[in-house]
Protein backbone atom coordinates (compact mmCIF):
# COMPACT_ATOMS: atom_id res chain seq x y z
CA UNK A 1 0.00 0.00 0.00
CA UNK A 2 1.40 3.36 -1.05
CA UNK A 3 1.22 5.91 1.76
CA UNK A 4 2.26 8.90 -0.36
CA UNK A 5 1.92 9.58 -4.06
CA UNK A 6 0.72 12.20 -6.55
CA UNK A 7 -2.87 11.39 -7.51
CA UNK A 8 -4.05 11.73 -11.09
CA UNK A 9 -7.26 13.65 -11.78
CA UNK A 10 -10.29 11.45 -12.29
CA UNK A 11 -10.94 13.23 -15.58
CA UNK A 12 -9.30 15.92 -17.64
CA UNK A 13 -12.42 17.68 -18.89
CA UNK A 14 -15.44 19.32 -17.30
CA UNK A 15 -18.60 20.29 -19.13
CA UNK A 16 -20.31 23.64 -18.80
CA UNK A 17 -23.52 22.57 -20.48
CA UNK A 18 -22.43 21.49 -23.98
CA UNK A 19 -19.11 23.36 -23.71
CA UNK A 20 -16.10 21.21 -22.73
CA UNK A 21 -13.55 22.80 -20.39
CA UNK A 22 -10.31 20.86 -20.85
CA UNK A 23 -7.49 21.02 -18.34
CA UNK A 24 -4.87 20.61 -21.09
CA UNK A 25 -6.16 23.69 -22.93
CA UNK A 26 -6.38 25.75 -19.75
CA UNK A 27 -2.74 25.01 -18.93
CA UNK A 28 -1.64 26.20 -22.37
CA UNK A 29 -3.75 29.38 -22.17
CA UNK A 30 -2.44 30.25 -18.70
CA UNK A 31 1.11 29.63 -19.92
CA UNK A 32 0.63 32.04 -22.83
CA UNK A 33 -0.64 34.77 -20.48
CA UNK A 34 2.36 34.28 -18.18
CA UNK A 35 4.78 34.49 -21.11
CA UNK A 36 3.21 37.67 -22.49
CA UNK A 37 3.01 39.34 -19.06
CA UNK A 38 6.65 38.66 -18.14
CA UNK A 39 7.86 39.35 -21.66
CA UNK A 40 6.14 42.74 -21.64
CA UNK A 41 7.78 43.72 -18.36
CA UNK A 42 11.22 42.77 -19.64
CA UNK A 43 10.64 44.49 -22.99
CA UNK A 44 9.64 47.77 -21.35
CA UNK A 45 12.69 47.52 -19.05
CA UNK A 46 14.86 47.23 -22.16
CA UNK A 47 13.37 50.46 -23.58
CA UNK A 48 10.53 49.05 -25.66
CA UNK A 49 6.88 50.07 -25.66
CA UNK A 50 4.21 48.37 -23.59
CA UNK A 51 1.93 46.17 -25.68
CA UNK A 52 4.50 45.28 -28.31
CA UNK A 53 5.06 41.77 -26.91
CA UNK A 54 1.33 41.04 -27.01
CA UNK A 55 1.05 42.35 -30.58
CA UNK A 56 3.81 40.06 -31.78
CA UNK A 57 2.42 37.15 -29.73
CA UNK A 58 -0.70 37.34 -31.91
CA UNK A 59 1.55 36.02 -34.67
CA UNK A 60 3.82 33.77 -32.61
CA UNK A 61 1.22 31.76 -30.63
CA UNK A 62 -0.85 30.40 -33.56
CA UNK A 63 2.32 29.55 -35.47
CA UNK A 64 3.69 27.84 -32.37
CA UNK A 65 0.58 25.71 -31.86
CA UNK A 66 0.62 24.59 -35.49
CA UNK A 67 4.36 23.88 -35.35
CA UNK A 68 4.07 21.90 -32.13
CA UNK A 69 1.27 19.77 -33.53
CA UNK A 70 3.05 19.20 -36.84
CA UNK A 71 6.20 18.00 -35.07
CA UNK A 72 4.18 15.55 -32.96
CA UNK A 73 2.17 14.19 -35.88
CA UNK A 74 5.24 13.80 -38.11
CA UNK A 75 7.37 12.07 -35.49
CA UNK A 76 4.47 9.86 -34.28
CA UNK A 77 2.66 9.44 -37.57
CA UNK A 78 1.79 5.81 -36.83
CA UNK A 79 -0.65 7.01 -34.14
CA UNK A 80 -2.79 8.62 -36.84
CA UNK A 81 -2.06 6.99 -40.19
CA UNK A 82 -1.49 3.32 -39.33
CA UNK A 83 -4.11 0.68 -40.20
CA UNK A 84 -7.05 0.95 -37.84
CA UNK A 85 -6.25 4.57 -36.90
CA UNK A 86 -8.37 7.60 -37.73
CA UNK A 87 -6.37 10.39 -39.39
CA UNK A 88 -8.90 12.94 -38.14
CA UNK A 89 -7.40 12.47 -34.66
CA UNK A 90 -4.34 14.35 -35.90
CA UNK A 91 -6.36 17.55 -35.54
CA UNK A 92 -7.54 16.86 -31.98
CA UNK A 93 -4.98 19.00 -30.18
CA UNK A 94 -6.96 18.86 -26.93
CA UNK A 95 -6.09 15.18 -26.56
CA UNK A 96 -2.43 16.08 -26.12
CA UNK A 97 0.53 16.00 -28.42
CA UNK A 98 2.49 19.25 -28.91
CA UNK A 99 6.20 18.95 -29.66
CA UNK A 100 8.15 21.81 -28.09
CA UNK A 101 10.76 21.68 -30.87
CA UNK A 102 8.18 22.38 -33.56
CA UNK A 103 6.41 24.95 -31.37
CA UNK A 104 9.59 26.98 -30.85
CA UNK A 105 10.69 26.71 -34.49
CA UNK A 106 7.41 27.76 -36.10
CA UNK A 107 6.58 30.13 -33.25
CA UNK A 108 9.87 31.91 -33.94
CA UNK A 109 8.82 32.28 -37.57
CA UNK A 110 5.55 33.88 -36.52
CA UNK A 111 7.38 36.17 -34.10
CA UNK A 112 9.80 37.16 -36.87
CA UNK A 113 6.89 38.17 -39.10
CA UNK A 114 5.34 40.25 -36.31
CA UNK A 115 8.66 41.85 -35.36
CA UNK A 116 9.49 42.69 -38.96
CA UNK A 117 6.15 44.44 -39.38
CA UNK A 118 7.05 46.73 -36.45
CA UNK A 119 10.69 47.22 -37.38
CA UNK A 120 11.95 45.41 -34.27
CA UNK A 121 15.17 43.32 -34.15
CA UNK A 122 14.15 39.71 -33.62
CA UNK A 123 17.12 38.80 -31.33
CA UNK A 124 16.20 41.54 -28.85
CA UNK A 125 12.58 40.39 -28.77
CA UNK A 126 13.65 36.76 -28.27
CA UNK A 127 15.85 37.77 -25.31
CA UNK A 128 12.94 39.56 -23.66
CA UNK A 129 10.45 36.68 -23.94
CA UNK A 130 12.84 33.77 -23.23
CA UNK A 131 12.15 33.42 -19.46
CA UNK A 132 8.42 33.76 -20.07
CA UNK A 133 8.50 30.93 -22.61
CA UNK A 134 10.20 28.71 -20.04
CA UNK A 135 7.48 29.50 -17.48
CA UNK A 136 4.81 28.83 -20.11
CA UNK A 137 6.33 25.40 -20.69
CA UNK A 138 6.33 24.79 -16.94
CA UNK A 139 2.61 25.54 -16.84
CA UNK A 140 1.86 23.60 -20.01
CA UNK A 141 3.38 20.40 -18.63
CA UNK A 142 0.54 20.20 -16.11
CA UNK A 143 -1.71 19.52 -19.08
CA UNK A 144 0.02 16.13 -19.32
CA UNK A 145 -1.00 15.49 -15.73
CA UNK A 146 -4.66 16.11 -16.62
CA UNK A 147 -4.34 13.68 -19.56
CA UNK A 148 -2.37 11.06 -17.56
CA UNK A 149 0.39 10.92 -20.17
CA UNK A 150 4.16 11.21 -20.63
CA UNK A 151 5.14 9.64 -17.31
CA UNK A 152 8.38 7.82 -16.54
CA UNK A 153 9.46 4.42 -15.32
CA UNK A 154 7.78 2.63 -12.47
CA UNK A 155 8.84 3.80 -9.02
CA UNK A 156 7.76 3.62 -5.39
CA UNK A 157 9.17 6.98 -4.32
CA UNK A 158 6.89 9.14 -2.14
CA UNK A 159 6.30 11.50 -5.06
CA UNK A 160 5.36 8.75 -7.51
CA UNK A 161 2.54 9.54 -9.94
CA UNK A 162 -0.47 7.27 -9.63
CA UNK A 163 -1.79 6.41 -13.09
CA UNK A 164 -5.36 5.11 -12.96
CA UNK A 165 -6.40 5.14 -16.63
CA UNK A 166 -6.00 2.07 -18.83
CA UNK A 167 -6.84 3.81 -22.12
CA UNK A 168 -4.36 3.86 -24.96
CA UNK A 169 -2.30 0.97 -23.63
CA UNK A 170 -1.66 2.53 -20.20
CA UNK A 171 -0.99 0.20 -17.30
CA UNK A 172 -2.27 1.56 -13.97
CA UNK A 173 0.46 1.88 -11.39
CA UNK A 174 3.02 4.25 -9.85
CA UNK A 175 5.52 6.01 -12.11
CA UNK A 176 8.05 8.82 -12.14
CA UNK A 177 6.16 12.12 -12.63
CA UNK A 178 8.28 13.34 -15.53
CA UNK A 179 5.76 16.10 -16.20
CA UNK A 180 6.58 17.49 -12.74
CA UNK A 181 10.34 17.10 -13.23
CA UNK A 182 10.19 19.07 -16.47
CA UNK A 183 7.89 21.72 -14.99
CA UNK A 184 10.31 22.35 -12.12
CA UNK A 185 13.27 22.32 -14.50
CA UNK A 186 11.64 24.97 -16.71
CA UNK A 187 11.05 27.20 -13.69
CA UNK A 188 14.74 26.88 -12.84
CA UNK A 189 15.68 27.72 -16.44
CA UNK A 190 13.54 30.87 -16.31
CA UNK A 191 15.29 32.12 -13.17
CA UNK A 192 18.71 31.17 -14.58
CA UNK A 193 18.11 33.25 -17.72
CA UNK A 194 16.84 36.25 -15.75
CA UNK A 195 19.85 36.11 -13.41
CA UNK A 196 22.39 35.72 -16.22
CA UNK A 197 20.75 38.46 -18.27
CA UNK A 198 20.94 40.86 -15.32
CA UNK A 199 24.48 39.82 -14.38
CA UNK A 200 26.11 39.72 -17.83
CA UNK A 201 23.82 42.04 -19.87
CA UNK A 202 23.10 39.41 -22.51
CA UNK A 203 22.05 40.74 -25.88
CA UNK A 204 21.65 39.89 -29.57
CA UNK A 205 19.77 36.66 -28.85
CA UNK A 206 22.17 35.21 -26.28
CA UNK A 207 19.60 35.15 -23.45
CA UNK A 208 17.29 33.13 -25.70
CA UNK A 209 20.15 30.81 -26.65
CA UNK A 210 20.91 30.26 -22.95
CA UNK A 211 17.27 29.31 -22.38
CA UNK A 212 17.40 26.82 -25.26
CA UNK A 213 20.67 25.25 -24.09
CA UNK A 214 19.58 24.96 -20.46
CA UNK A 215 16.22 23.47 -21.41
CA UNK A 216 17.89 20.88 -23.64
CA UNK A 217 20.08 19.70 -20.75
CA UNK A 218 17.05 18.97 -18.60
CA UNK A 219 14.97 17.58 -21.44
CA UNK A 220 17.75 15.09 -22.21
CA UNK A 221 17.70 13.26 -18.88
CA UNK A 222 13.93 13.62 -18.40
CA UNK A 223 13.23 12.21 -21.85
CA UNK A 224 15.48 9.25 -21.08
CA UNK A 225 13.19 8.34 -18.14
CA UNK A 226 9.96 8.24 -20.16
CA UNK A 227 8.35 4.95 -21.15
CA UNK A 228 5.81 6.08 -23.76
CA UNK A 229 6.30 4.86 -27.31
CA UNK A 230 8.91 6.76 -29.32
CA UNK A 231 11.28 6.27 -32.23
CA UNK A 232 14.80 5.23 -31.23
CA UNK A 233 18.08 5.90 -33.04
CA UNK A 234 21.17 4.01 -31.83
CA UNK A 235 19.40 3.20 -28.60
CA UNK A 236 18.33 6.79 -27.82
CA UNK A 237 14.90 8.30 -28.19
CA UNK A 238 14.42 10.73 -31.06
CA UNK A 239 13.83 13.64 -28.69
CA UNK A 240 17.14 12.93 -26.95
CA UNK A 241 18.96 13.31 -30.25
CA UNK A 242 16.99 16.47 -30.99
CA UNK A 243 17.91 17.92 -27.59
CA UNK A 244 21.59 17.13 -28.18
CA UNK A 245 21.70 18.75 -31.63
CA UNK A 246 19.76 21.84 -30.52
CA UNK A 247 21.98 22.20 -27.43
CA UNK A 248 25.13 22.24 -29.57
CA UNK A 249 23.60 24.80 -31.94
CA UNK A 250 22.56 27.06 -29.05
CA UNK A 251 26.01 26.96 -27.42
CA UNK A 252 27.70 27.61 -30.76
CA UNK A 253 25.46 30.62 -31.34
CA UNK A 254 26.29 32.05 -27.91
CA UNK A 255 30.03 31.77 -28.55
CA UNK A 256 29.97 33.19 -32.08
CA UNK A 257 27.50 35.97 -31.20
CA UNK A 258 29.52 37.13 -28.18
CA UNK A 259 32.58 37.55 -30.40
CA UNK A 260 30.87 39.20 -33.35
CA UNK A 261 28.42 41.36 -31.39
CA UNK A 262 29.51 41.88 -27.81
CA UNK A 263 27.32 43.84 -25.44
CA UNK A 264 23.62 44.53 -25.71
CA UNK A 265 21.40 46.49 -28.09
CA UNK A 266 20.98 50.12 -27.04
CA UNK A 267 17.74 50.65 -29.00
CA UNK A 268 15.24 47.80 -29.24
CA UNK A 269 12.21 49.57 -30.70
CA UNK A 270 11.87 52.68 -32.87
CA UNK A 271 9.60 55.34 -31.44
CA UNK A 272 6.22 55.86 -33.06
CA UNK A 273 5.85 58.93 -35.25
CA UNK A 274 2.87 60.12 -33.21
CA UNK A 275 0.90 59.12 -30.16
CA UNK A 276 2.03 58.56 -26.58
CA UNK A 277 5.01 56.31 -25.94
CA UNK A 278 6.61 54.76 -22.91
CA UNK A 279 10.08 55.44 -24.18
CA UNK A 280 12.12 58.62 -24.56
CA UNK A 281 10.41 61.63 -26.05
CA UNK A 282 11.13 62.13 -29.72
CA UNK A 283 13.04 65.19 -30.81
CA UNK A 284 10.82 68.26 -30.97
CA UNK A 285 8.45 66.89 -28.32
CA UNK A 286 9.55 69.03 -25.37
CA UNK A 287 12.34 71.21 -24.16
CA UNK A 288 13.55 68.48 -21.82
CA UNK A 289 13.63 65.95 -24.70
CA UNK A 290 15.62 68.33 -26.85
CA UNK A 291 18.12 68.97 -24.10
CA UNK A 292 18.50 65.22 -23.56
CA UNK A 293 19.21 64.73 -27.26
CA UNK A 294 21.93 67.34 -27.32
CA UNK A 295 19.90 70.44 -28.14
CA UNK A 296 18.84 73.40 -26.06
CA UNK A 297 15.67 74.53 -24.37
CA UNK A 298 15.39 77.53 -26.70
CA UNK A 299 15.68 75.31 -29.75
CA UNK A 300 13.06 72.92 -28.41
CA UNK A 301 10.70 75.82 -27.72
CA UNK A 302 11.03 77.03 -31.30
CA UNK A 303 10.43 73.57 -32.72
CA UNK A 304 7.39 72.99 -30.55
CA UNK A 305 5.78 76.28 -31.45
CA UNK A 306 6.73 76.09 -35.13
CA UNK A 307 8.30 79.53 -34.90
CA UNK A 308 5.30 81.13 -33.17
CA UNK A 309 4.91 82.07 -29.53
CA UNK A 310 2.57 79.83 -27.56
CA UNK A 311 -0.79 81.23 -26.59
CA UNK A 312 -0.22 80.42 -22.95
CA UNK A 313 2.99 82.41 -22.85
CA UNK A 314 2.35 86.06 -23.89
CA UNK A 315 5.13 87.78 -25.66
CA UNK A 316 7.15 89.92 -23.30
CA UNK A 317 7.22 93.62 -24.04
CA UNK A 318 10.71 94.97 -24.77
CA UNK A 319 12.20 97.00 -21.97
CA UNK A 320 12.04 100.77 -22.33
CA UNK A 321 15.23 102.06 -23.81
CA UNK A 322 16.80 105.03 -22.04
CA UNK A 323 16.04 108.31 -23.81
CA UNK A 324 19.04 110.30 -24.96
CA UNK A 325 19.69 113.26 -22.76
CA UNK A 326 19.35 116.75 -24.29
CA UNK A 327 22.62 118.59 -24.60
CA UNK A 328 23.22 120.80 -21.66
CA UNK A 329 22.93 124.52 -22.36
CA UNK A 330 26.17 126.36 -22.14
CA UNK A 331 26.42 129.02 -19.53
CA UNK A 332 25.61 132.46 -20.80
CA UNK A 333 28.93 133.76 -19.66
CA UNK A 334 30.80 131.26 -21.86
CA UNK A 335 28.91 132.48 -24.90
CA UNK A 336 29.75 136.11 -24.31
CA UNK A 337 33.46 135.40 -24.08
CA UNK A 338 33.67 134.98 -27.81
Amino acid sequence: MELAYIPSPSRGVLYLGPIPLRGYAFCIIIGVFIAVWLGNRRWVARGGQSGTVADIAVWAVPFGLVGGRLYHVITDYELYFSPGRDWVDAFKVWQGGLGIWGAIALGALGAWIGARRRGIPMPAYADAVAPGIALAQAMGRWGNWFNQELYGRETHLPWALHITSSEGGRVPGYYHPTFLYESLWCIGVAFLVMWADRRFKLGHGRAFALYVAAYCVGRGWIEYMRVDDAHHILGLRLNDWTALVVFLLAVTYMIVSSRLRPGREEIVEPLAADGPTDGPVASGGSAEGAVASGGSAEGAETDTRAGKPAASEPKAEPADEPKPKAPAEEPESATKKS
